[in-house]
């Protein structure tokens, strides 16, 4: 758990020193391990009263163990499935459960035999696959070696976009795999769309009290529900509920003025803030919706920006809800739907039908709500118009520095400026435009993300290889300083692409730099609009093969950071036609081998 997310905690009866002790000790570990320090020093309270303690639990003891506590999945690619169990396990814990947290990943799959009481939360990403670091558990539990299962009782949690045709996928497949393997649920299936707050406190509402129910667990006199915490030592803590307002350090155009894409990096500053990052990290921003798109939606349904609005148990002015709390420049699916009904159009209707995901999916993809709202007008009232619109939600960026090269009060970003011309008027994004606008004046609104599938390795001598086209080189820019500044004697092999040299080759200077420090040991460039014939990073990776397939076998770490939709894709694909041409591998064998990757932490994904 991150330090901005901790619960307040009582006041301890420690001297200013040994807290701050604590607090260093506990800084940036992951909740598997606070909750593992947590058991360690109950038992030497246990001991130093003279509590009976067995000295290791026997083999005989681990369903003991397993019927008094709860056990709490998480599978997340984003952080959103993690930030629910985290909750879901805090509350649990104020209530007096036995629990333990952990990612799917590092979940020891041996055990599942002997769990009793367990509960998982887990997002389907794309076209209804599971996020990378759930997919050996997925493997292990849909596969012939899962073991039949009637001692468990078990709930799941699936977060997911219904805009996207496998909605919550993963989760009703092992909900269904686990009641097939003889376990009983004690919670219902629980499904959340891009807003799961209130879905996923409900179902963690009813898990929490079953959980009581048959763990035996005192009731609580109330709800108990985590705060983001003001940390006893550093009251200036800040989360995703309570962002840091950064100040604006710099803000450059990193891509020449004739590329017809603006590409910027920002130089934010964190002091005072509290927040620790690590590489692999990422900043979530919280937008602003572009002044000119607010006015749009205002003008084309003719309402007063300055009209109060209730919803939800708030009341704001109407340009207040657009400009900082709803989404305007991505259309979903419950919105069409929503406005389909309203406006009684036959066309939007026969898209929402089952036979037409294609057309839907092409839609959603290609068009704003602001292009609905005019080719489909609706006279929304504005209380409907708050309503209609999904919340405002923030965005995650790949942090693009280390701080041990430009310190901890800083961080960097790479953003590449979404701004279009469709369908008869200009397109922003919301995040990208606020960004590429901010000066010395603007506060950004910040919180750290941590990601613990995307880490450099602990072993500073093992080789790396990072695969990041596009603005998916900010994390390696990352990795690279990191690994000068603590001397890690490994070597590190960049593959870059994009599409002219001239024009696009992000921090140009700087990988030069590193290659003649000898920070950077290769190099590999495809820029897809120089030649006659477009190439790309995947096809480096073909032609490189021999020598990338020698790398990964003696023990080097593979990175891919960007587009989820086609390059991951395409580099996952190409790395398989490697491990066949030069391991001799075939084709399912080569597959099986990149999972075997992913399981061990070997080939980690930052995909967007």
């Amino acid at each position: 758990m991150s330090a901005a997310t901790r619960p307040i905690l009582p006041t301890p009866a420690l001297a200013a020193e040994r807290l701050a002790l604590l607090n260093r000790l506990t800084e940036g570990l992951p909740p598997a391990d606070l909750y593992w320090i947590s058991a360690w020093t109950a038992a030497l309270a246990a001991q130093a009263t003279r509590v009976a303690l067995p000295a290791a639990a026997p083999p005989e003891a681990a369903n003991t163990a397993a019927a008094g506590r709860l056990t709490v999945l998480y599978g997340s690619q984003t952080g959103n499935s993690r930030r629910v169990a985290e909750r879901l396990a805090e509350r649990a814990t104020a209530a007096g459960l036995g629990v333990r947290l952990l990612r799917t990943g590092a979940y020891p799959v041996r055990e599942l035999a002997q769990e009793q009481h367990l509960a998982l939360v887990i997002s389907s990403q794309g076209d209804g696959d599971p996020p990378d670091d759930a997919i050996g558990f997925v493997e292990f539990l849909t596969g012939k070696r899962a073991p039949r299962l009637p001692q468990l009782q078990f709930a799941v949690m699936g977060l997911g976009d219904s805009s996207y045709p496998q909605f919550c996928a993963v989760s009703r497949r092992l909900d269904a795999r686990f009641a097939e393997l003889g376990a009983r649920r004690f919670a219902g299936l629980g499904e959340a769309d891009v807003d799961f707050e209130a879905s996923s406190a409900s179902w963690s509402d009813g898990v929490l009290e079953k959980a009581r129910e048959v763990l035996g667990a005192p009731a609580a006199s109330g709800v108990v529900s985590p705060r983001p915490a003001l940390h006893a030592v550093n009251s200036a803590l800040h989360g995703r509920e309570h962002p840091f307002a950064a100040e604006v350090l710099d803000n450059q155009r990193i891509v020449s003025r004739d590329s017809d894409r603006e590409v910027r990096h920002l130089e934010l500053s964190l002091q005072g803030s509290g927040l620790r990052y690590e590489p692999g990290d990422a900043l979530g921003v919280w937008p602003r919706n572009p002044p000119a798109l607010v006015d749009d939606y205002l003008r084309l349904l003719r309402l007063d920006g300055g009209q109060e609005v209730a919803h939800e148990g708030r009341r704001l002015p109407l340009a207040r809800w657009l400009a900082q709390e709803r989404e305007l420049t991505r259309l979903s699916r419950p919105l069409l739907a929503a406005h389909a009904a309203a406006s009684g159009d036959a066309e939007l209707a026969r898209v929402l039908e089952p036979e037409q995901r294609e057309a839907l999916a092409r839609l959603l993809d290609t068009h704003q709500p602001i292009d609905l709202l005019r080719r489909h007008p609706v006279d929304w009232s504005a209380e409907q118009l708050v309503a209609a619109l999904r919340p405002l939600t923030p965005r995650l960026y790949s942090i693009a520095s280390s701080p041990k090269a430009v310190g901890e009060d800083e961080v960097h970003l790479t953003v590449a400026v979404v701004n279009y011309h469709a369908h008869g008027s200009e397109h922003f994004g919301a995040a990208s435009s606020f960004l590429a606008s901010a000066d010395d004046e603007t506060r950004v609104p910040v919180f750290v993300e941590a990601n613990e599938r995307f880490r450099l390795p602990d072993d500073a001598g093992r080789d790396i290889i990072m695969i990041g086209p596009g603005t998916g080189v900010a994390p390696f820019r990352a990795f690279v300083q990191e690994r000068q500044a603590v001397g890690a004697t490994g070597r590190n092999w960049l593959f870059f692409g994009n599409r002219h040299f001239a024009q696009d080759f992000l921090y140009q200077v700087e990988w030069q730099q590193a290659l003649k420090d000898g920070a950077l040991n290769r190099l590999d460039l495809a820029f897809s609009r120089d030649g006659a014939a477009k190439t790309y990073v995947q096809h480096r990776l073909r032609e490189q093969g021999r020598e990338l397939y020698a790398w990964l076998r003696e023990g080097a770490h593979l990175y891919v950071c960007g587009d989820a939709t086609h390059m991951a894709k395409d580099v996952h694909e190409a790395l398989v036609e490697v491990a066949v041409t030069h391991g001799g591998l075939s084709v399912e064998d080569a597959r099986g081998w990149l999972t075997e990757l992913l399981q061990e932490g070997r080939y980690a994904r930052d995909v967007y």
